[in-house]
């Protein structure tokens, strides 16, 4: 008996993203072949969501606009930052939905940002850009991104954005406790 094909369509073209997206689908459907495909979708929210509601809001709009696609699951994915106090952090929301309604979420952990990032995003700045001015690099937010510089590495964006999808897979490991 062959395995089962998931489609997995995320809202982003994001190769970062795409691979946390297959990673944790792997991890939680062992026993599946599990596609997953990245279609640019909007956010219908800022380049830079400031709060977590925008942020959440960004990834539900990303899950609605891939749902014009057939998938057995669909995934938005929407990076924001937040102030708490005068310090400014950044942090990811993550919505999932499979095709017949039931949805699930989760947020990655939060991670503090400096100074002269935080200033180029008060200027409006989206925060991929902001590592690419202050780290002199090209395109860091579809690589390592914030937290893999931050880091030194020692977490990379990948596993950073996977451990939120498996978080948002909890209502789909666990049916009976969720109807």
């Amino acid at each position: 008996m062959g395995a089962n094909k998931l489609n997995v369509l995320v809202g982003s073209k994001n190769p970062t993203k795409i691979k946390a997206v297959s990673e944790a689908f792997k991890r939680v459907f062992k026993k599946n072949n599990v596609v997953v495909s990245g279609v640019s979708v909007p956010s219908g929210v800022s380049d830079q969501p400031m709060d977590s509601k925008e942020t959440k809001t960004g990834a539900e709009n990303r899950l609605k606009n891939l749902k014009t696609h057939l998938a057995d699951f669909y995934v938005g994915i929407e990076g924001g930052c937040s102030f708490e106090e005068k310090t400014l952090y950044a942090f990811a929301w993550v919505v999932v939905e499979n095709k017949k309604g039931r949805q699930g979420q989760g947020k990655t952990s939060m991670f503090q940002l400096p100074k002269k990032i935080k200033d180029l995003i008060e200027g409006g700045v989206e925060l991929g850009v902001a590592d690419d001015i202050v780290f002199n690099r090209k395109n860091s937010k579809k690589k390592d991104g914030a937290i893999g510089i931050l880091t030194g590495g020692l977490i990379d964006r990948t596993k950073y954005y996977e451990e939120a999808v498996v978080l948002s897979l909890i209502p789909f490991l666990n049916k009976k406790l969720f109807s």
